[in-house]
């Protein structure tokens, strides 16, 4: 995780300073996601990594929310040769979500969540769904809801940790599921 340090605004465009364990270790032009927003590393100080947010990044998803001290979940690109863990995650997010419903339950936390289904992003029982960067299974899906259950280390090293009713969340639906929608819509 990251926590924002400093926000400029330049004409449409977000300049954001990440302050994180992994910020020195990262170089300019580097992709990153940020909350699964997938951003550029655009420079480097003492004091954390820059990355910029254009418009349309802060309309389709919950960076426009942020304030200096929010904290982000972020992750790196998978190396050509790394192992496949989760499911394809592109950080390319599909529309921003609501956090209706946070309960505890027996050492894990059932999340609920709800998104405009009108732009046609669908979830599939047992499927996946990417929340602010975390790649997971959602059950209970309907339209326009679905549920997910956090485990304690998820829990705990993840923004979901200080996720309550009435955040916004950044919703990348699952890429397999977007194609095959896609082409059933060119066949009617």
């Amino acid at each position: 995780m990251g926590r924002v340090v400093r926000i400029v605004q330049e004409q449409s465009n977000r300049h954001f300073l990440i302050d994180s364990p992994i910020s020195n270790e990262l170089k300019v032009d580097q992709s990153l996601a940020h909350n699964g927003v997938c951003l550029t590393v655009t420079k480097i100080t003492d004091e954390g990594h820059w990355v910029t947010a254009v418009d349309e990044t802060l309309k389709k998803s919950n960076l426009g929310d942020w304030k200096e001290g929010s904290v982000v979940n972020l992750e790196r690109s998978m190396p050509a040769n790394g192992r496949f863990d989760g499911h394809i995650v592109q950080g390319h997010v599909d529309q921003a979500g609501i956090c209706t419903r946070v309960e505890e339950v027996e050492g894990s936390w059932l999340f609920d969540f709800e998104y405009d289904s009108s732009g046609g992003n669908i979830t599939v029982e047992k499927g996946s769904i990417c929340i602010d960067g975390v790649s997971l299974t959602c059950f209970n899906s309907k339209n326009g809801s679905f549920r997910v259950t956090i485990i304690p280390y998820t829990y705990e090293h993840t923004t979901f940790g200080v996720l309550k009713a009435g955040d916004r969340v950044n919703l990348e639906f699952d890429i397999l599921g977007k194609y095959i929608q896609r082409l059933l819509q060119k066949q009617v």
